[in-house]
């Protein structure tokens, strides 16, 4: 699966929004409400462990040792924060809507892929479409076929049901992309 970006990038690609949210609000004190709810939300949806990093890291303490005893993950969102807050110009970038035929092709081989039994594959888009479905709208629609695509559904009347414009082309170009994939 050598298509995929390295999984740091996986990581900071799908929690970009919270890493910078989290550098942002912790550096203005206006904010300091918005970032407790924020970490709050966070906790309540298992990050415990990384919450109470964070609110170290806020409090002002930067040792590295902080991250000790966190998974992979955590302690990638974690150690992005703490750059971020030294340099924001390390921060990641939020991703703009996605155009579908630029979205489409990454999204198709992580679907095949997880077909296949990848596991990182599996996660990244099991991560993806948490994000969706929080989003609402259209993206939670789109986050809900997420695996009805990994189990190998292609009807596009079945799939496309309740979807916007935006959503319908992506589904489209998502799949002609799978169709290219398994044909091979």
């Amino acid at each position: 699966m050598s298509d995929l970006p390295s999984r740091e990038q996986q990581v900071l690609a799908v929690h970009a929004e919270f890493i910078i949210k989290v550098v942002q609000c912790s550096q203005d004190f206006s904010r300091h409400s918005e970032l407790d709810e924020l970490l709050t939300f966070a906790q309540k949806n298992g990050w415990g462990d990384l919450v109470a990093v964070l609110r170290n890291v806020i409090a002002g303490q930067r040792d590295p040792s902080l991250l000790q005893g966190l998974d992979e993950e955590d302690a990638i969102i974690a150690t992005a924060i703490l750059r971020g807050l030294q340099d924001p110009n390390t921060l990641p970038t939020l991703q703009a809507p996605a155009d579908a035929g630029v979205a489409a092709p990454g999204l198709a081989a992580m679907i095949h892929a997880a077909a296949r039994g990848d596991h990182q594959a599996v996660e990244v888009l099991g991560n993806m479409a948490t994000q969706m479905q929080q989003a609402g709208g259209d993206m939670k629609n789109m986050g809900g076929l997420l695996r009805r695509l990994i189990n190998g559904e292609r009807d596009y009347d079945q799939l496309g049901k309740k979807l916007g414009v935006q959503a319908e082309k992506l589904l489209t170009s998502l799949l002609t992309e799978l169709g290219k994939l398994e044909a091979h």
